[in-house]
């Protein structure tokens, strides 16, 4: 039986394997195509195999208070929602033509996973995806605020969600100043890099001279 069974699995996966070659080939692997229902099953169960079974039992050790979570919605908008929009919901530009699609955070599936899942998700990111790596970049205080910011997400507030436009007007305004500080200062520098003007060289009349006659050019 064991046998069968086996063997049935390798079929299928053979078969699997013979259909994504076929359809790759005939529709190309363009990041433009809607993931089909098995990348679906399988970008998310790759998801919860690669955080490991001790991290999925982490709670949060952070309380929530005032300033943790203003300090979560700062750090939401400066790295989370050039991706994943400032409602979470995954509505932007990158989030629309990412492939995989980043996934809706107020959503159920992402809402179910574990404290210590969303914290190693954030803290190691998620290979094969546009999802980064924070941990290098945060602390863990900072992340463990963040997943509670996360839980906040399908409730938000119009109040929060008036805060969190604010900022991300207030995030654009910093971006546009300090792009036009980078784009002085590499004209500054383009200006210094410059070489003089060279002055014309003074030149001596040309003389010419025929016999007993001579003149000048």
């Amino acid at each position: 039986m064991t046998k069968k069974v086996s063997l049935a699995v390798l079929v299928l996966f053979v078969a699997g394997v013979i259909y994504a070659a076929l359809y790759v080939r005939n529709h190309g692997f363009s990041a433009r195509a809607e993931p089909a229902w098995y990348e679906k099953w399988l970008a998310g169960h790759a998801r919860r195999i690669a955080t490991p079974a001790g991290a999925k039992e982490l709670k949060n050790p952070n309380a929530i208070t005032d300033a943790g979570m203003s300090e979560a919605r700062e750090h939401f908008v400066e790295h989370c929602s050039t991706c994943h929009g400032i409602d979470g919901r995954g509505k932007t530009v990158f989030g629309r033509n990412m492939y995989p699609k980043v996934p809706d955070m107020t959503d159920s599936q992402t809402q179910e996973l574990t404290d210590g899942e969303l914290f190693y998700i954030i803290n190691n990111g998620v290979r094969f995806t546009g999802m980064p790596a924070f941990g290098s970049e945060d602390s863990p205080e900072s992340i463990w605020d963040l997943v509670a910011f996360i839980r906040r997400l399908p409730q938000l507030s119009p109040e929060e969600l008036k805060q969190l436009q604010t900022l991300a007007g207030e995030e654009m305004g910093q971006e546009a100043e300090e792009a036009d500080g980078q784009k002085g200062e590499a004209k500054a520098h383009e200006e210094k890099a410059k070489p003089a003007p060279s002055k014309p060289k003074k030149t001596k009349p040309h003389t010419h001279e025929h016999g007993d006659h001579a003149h000048s050019d």
